[in-house]
């Protein structure tokens, strides 16, 4: 008899995360701190529960752009070397108790210059804190690793300046390159000349892609951009027909995607906050995952989205009854989609993932 599926148990399982910012992440009460000792007084609430349910309801928009404007207030309070370390240490804890094994965790350098930060400062700063973190982790009895990811946003022109920042710090657990920010207006071509330098540096890249814009999008992206992963991908069911007899046909796009098996870091409870599905239950993972398309499940934003990984798995098996064999390829999917060695994921799904697994479904 296998071990029953809620919240608790999916918390032990070891877990994989693709798709997560940085400043979508903190604790309420650490930006609370984190706003009194820089002197922020723009915080719509002084109380940790408070403000923690200020900014789900904030970013409960149905709106990408509405979305993205709840981070004014946590990427103000993220102007320090300090800061900034805090925040990625706290995050790696958060994440191992959580039951993540590895995570790629993104931001945008860019955004944190207020103060006078240099890119090389904010990115050795971030790296202190996430191996700062691991220990913590570590001291816990949780194994975690943590992969760092690049991001520059795709309204600004300093795409090509960020993907010669990650390819610097590559070797300091810098794993890729993504853009991020709103795509309507924003078509990643406007970026080819980053991805087409970090293609001749043998380094990797997401992006950002059919989220709140549609097909054009992901095309572009994987097209004439190269993507490796799409961030999001959801519009991706837009070039799938499925007939009322339950037939299915896959358009040309959707059927390079998934003969490719290019990743799709799918992230349910952000997606409808950001009006890309209407329900967990109507969220196109169901139909992706189904297809066997390279799905991943995500948080994006665990401040935002008041989510975790493990809430995430808990909310998807009750909208489609997913049980840990789901959630064990759910794992193994994203493991292999990783932008580390291929020696360094195999390890982790024969040594963590699979054994996790299997303790439950004894």
């Amino acid at each position: 008899m296998s071990t029953p599926v809620n919240l608790d148990t999916i918390r032990l399982v070891p877990k994989v995360l693709l798709h997560d910012h940085l400043d979508g992440g903190l604790r309420p009460q650490t930006v609370i701190d984190l706003a009194r000792a820089a002197g922020y007084a723009g915080l719509p609430h002084e109380d940790a529960d408070e403000l923690g349910r200020w900014f789900a309801a904030a970013a409960d928009s149905g709106s990408l752009e509405r979305y993205l404007e709840t981070f004014s207030h946590t990427v103000a309070v993220m102007q320090t070397a300090e800061a900034l370390a805090r925040v990625a240490a706290e995050c790696v804890e958060d994440l191992a108790a959580d039951g993540v094994v590895y995570a790629e965790i993104r931001y945008a350098p860019e955004l944190f210059q207020e103060q006078g930060l240099t890119l090389d400062r904010i990115v050795a700063a971030v790296q202190d804190g996430f191996r700062d973190g691991e220990r913590r982790a570590a001291a816990e009895g949780k194994r975690i690793r943590i992969g760092t990811l690049l991001c520059a946003m795709r309204q600004n022109a300093r795409s090509a300046e960020i993907a010669n920042l990650a390819v610097r710090y590559r070797d300091s657990e810098v794993v890729g390159f993504d853009i991020a920010g709103p795509e309507a207006g924003f078509p990643p071509t406007r970026n080819l000349d980053a991805f087409e330098y970090l293609r001749q540096q043998n380094a990797h890249f997401t992006i950002h892609a059919g989220e709140a814009f549609g097909l054009p999008s992901i095309w572009e992206a994987i097209q004439h951009c190269g993507a490796e992963r799409l961030g999001h991908g959801v519009r991706i069911v837009d070039d799938i027909k499925v007939d009322e007899d339950g037939s299915v046909h896959l358009g040309r796009l959707a059927s390079y995607i998934r003969d490719r098996r290019i990743p799709l870091e799918m992230c349910p409870s952000s997606n409808l906050q950001t009006g890309a599905a209407k329900s967990i239950a109507e969220h196109p993972i169901g139909l992706l995952a189904k297809l066997r398309f390279r799905v991943t499940v995500n948080t994006d934003n665990r401040l935002m989205s008041h989510c975790s990984m493990s809430s995430e798995f808990a909310a998807l098996h009750e909208a489609f009854g997913y049980g840990w064999a789901d959630m064990q390829w759910f794992a193994v999917n994203a493991m292999k989609s990783a932008f580390i060695g291929f020696d360094e994921r195999l390890e982790i799904i024969d040594d963590v993932i699979k054994p996790g697994y299997a303790a439950l479904l004894e």
